[in-house]
């Protein structure tokens, strides 16, 4: 299921760290069951010992000047959050607490003016998405001289490719318990993907925002549509929103 908040600001002007990611992830536990909220922070849903909290959000969006001298991001106006997850409890749990409630951006009040929820289906083995919050694909690997680095991978690449039908599949047994027929799966970009670098917890986190065609399973690319793509998604990296039921608003960059 897919959930639009409409938030406004009781000023008319919601002023945000510009990597501010960690709020509404902050918000969205505060705002769903005690017991819920322990359990996806604390274990998720877990398969081969890899744990997906499997919930998405988007960038805020709506109109925004941006200010790189004090780091803050100016949101004018009403704006949008859109969150998804194919979880039942989670959905319901956050619209229950959300009505009649506004929610705190960090120490800012924010009040929900209205909540729409969807649940877009896929019926087909290929689908056309826009990424309205930058989708990250990356591996961890051990340097000669000890330690990790990470290394991101652009929408071109091979192992771009590779990881994401890897993670869709890893998140497809670990909720729902089986395994998926094989199958051919790809990915096809439809514009010139844009790097987004993002700082999460003092850590850079580098991720691409384009328009892509994305061929497989109709099983595997729902879960992709409602769980995210790539990695990262609870922490607000690759929400994707099936193209067609757009309304062209401007993202707040993140």
């Amino acid at each position: 299921m897919h959930l639009c908040l409409s938030l406004r600001e009781k000023n008319g002007e919601l002023v945000l760290p510009i990597h501010y990611n960690r709020l509404i992830q902050g918000a969205i536990y505060n705002n769903i069951s005690t017991e819920l909220a322990a359990f996806l922070h604390d274990r998720g849903y877990v398969y081969n010992g890899r744990s997906f909290k499997l919930f998405s959000f988007s960038r805020i969006l709506g109109n925004y000047k941006l200010d790189r001298v004090n780091k803050q991001i100016s949101f004018s106006g009403d704006v949008k959050l859109y969150i998804s997850s194919p979880v039942q409890e989670f959905c319901t749990s956050l619209m229950g607490c959300l009505l009649g409630e506004g929610i705190h951006l960090g120490g800012t009040s924010v009040e929900v003016v209205g909540i729409k929820a969807e649940k877009p289906v896929v019926s087909g083995e290929v689908i056309e998405v826009e990424l309205l919050s930058p989708v990250v694909i990356y591996s961890t690997f051990l340097k000669p001289e000890g330690g990790k680095y990470t290394c991101y991978f652009h929408p071109g690449e091979k192992e771009f490719v590779h990881l994401l039908e890897t993670n869709l599949r890893k998140k497809y047994r670990a909720f729902y318990g089986t395994e998926l027929p094989e199958g051919d799966f790809g990915v096809e970009t439809l514009n010139r993907p844009c790097l987004n670098i993002t700082m999460y917890k003092h850590t850079v986190i580098k991720g691409y925002s384009c328009r892509i065609k994305l061929g497989g399973p109709p099983e595997l690319l729902q879960v992709a549509v409602d769980a995210g793509l790539g990695g990262k998604n609870s922490q607000g990296f690759g929400y994707i929103r099936l193209c067609g039921n757009g309304s062209g608003e401007r993202r707040g960059q993140s």
